[in-house]
């Protein structure tokens, strides 16, 4: 198993497939919002079929959204493809980083692969073709370059808005 894989196993949070995430959750809620599957806690929105733009409470996404396998979650389709999505860094040049995406089914790999963004131009050189993983994909690279490059002013999560209306649901 490579070191990649095997970072990407250790790890027993994913975040839900049916989560869009919009801006960044600064209340405190989590201990470690570092080790959340995107790298901080997020607020959102559900793009579960027939629950599109739902507003998940507090609880859920706490519960639900921002970690996967939300079994428990009533908008959850029963039909469907991914149950959970995991990141993680494959490389960092410095100028360029590659990150490696899994989506999850009963625990099980249903499909992967490879995302690359340009630190210097600001700017995704291969992206995922699903919006809803590109978002998260977006979420998780911001986490992790903040942590990289720690801001003046501390914490672990920017105050920062995402523009959710160029994200359709499934």
């Amino acid at each position: 198993m490579s070191k990649m894989a095997h970072r990407l196993n250790r790890s027993p949070n994913l975040a839900c497939p049916f989560f869009m995430p919009v801006r960044k959750s600064e209340d405190g809620v989590w201990q470690h919002p570092s080790r959340l599957p995107l790298g901080c806690g997020w607020t959102g929105f559900c793009c579960a079929p027939g629950h599109e733009r739902v507003q998940p409470t507090d609880e859920e996404l706490r519960s639900f959204c921002n970690l996967g396998y939300a079994t428990n979650c009533p908008r959850l389709p029963q039909e469907r493809t991914c149950d959970a999505v995991r990141f993680g860094i494959a490389r960092d040049t410095g100028s360029q980083i590659l990150l490696l995406f899994v989506c999850e089914a009963g625990h099980l790999p249903t499909a992967h692969g490879t995302l690359e963004y340009d630190l210097s131009s600001g700017r995704w050189i291969l992206s995922h073709a699903d919006p809803q993983i590109q978002k998260m994909a977006e979420c998780y690279l911001e986490s992790y370059l903040l942590r990289r490059i720690p801001s003046p002013q501390g914490g672990s999560c920017p105050k920062e808005t995402h523009d959710s209306s160029t994200y359709e649901a499934k």
